[in-house]
């Protein structure tokens, strides 16, 4: 539906998930994470890491910069990188945001299907988000459905919308495991 006065299609709100603490991997007392705690914590990650599969079967993991916006997870690719050949034989990914330390922080595990953007509205509002979130050495021009960027060339941006996310909670004497289950 077009938002008034803009001629912009506004995105539907995300569901809320289905929150579940697993028990197993929980200390006695833990209570799950609420989404909007692992929102804001996908939303201030700097670093992620994405999963994909290898045409053959093989996985391949590499580090990237990664936006929320919009109930989604967004990340950039030049389309001959490995990660972007993978996705063609197959969207589905995992990306992975957390901390190193064993008894503070918690990691966060978004699995679904990377899907690529080619709205150029879509794409500029993401630029924006970019530059925002990164700096200005990270300003992209949006066209040809993609993001250009002066000395780096073409960049696909795909979207993930998360289907099941795990958040892993650690403490000094207490950890957890939330599981968030979305119905799109």
């Amino acid at each position: 539906m077009p938002a008034e006065g803009t001629g912009q299609t506004l995105r539907e709100a995300p569901p809320e998930p289905r929150t579940d603490l697993d028990p197993r991997y929980s200390s006695p007392g833990a209570t799950p994470t609420p989404w909007p705690e692992a929102v804001a914590q996908l939303t201030e990650s700097e670093i992620f890491w994405l999963s994909t599969v290898r045409p053959e079967g093989r996985p391949h993991v590499t580090p990237l910069l990664a936006v929320w916006l919009d109930g989604s997870l967004h990340f950039a690719t030049g389309g001959e990188e490995r990660k972007a050949r993978n996705l063609a034989a197959n969207p589905q990914v995992v990306l992975t945001t957390g901390v190193n330390r064993d008894e503070k922080g918690r990691d966060l595990v978004v699995e679904g299907a990377a899907v690529q953007v080619v709205d150029e509205d879509r794409l500029a509002r993401l630029a924006r988000a970019w530059r925002e979130k990164y700096g200005p050495e990270w300003h992209f021009e949006v066209r040809n459905e993609a993001f250009w960027h002066e000395g780096g060339g073409r960049a696909l941006v795909f979207e993930v919308a998360p289907v099941t996310a795990f958040g892993f909670g650690r403490g000094p004497e207490s950890y957890s495991q939330t599981r968030w289950r979305f119905t799109r």
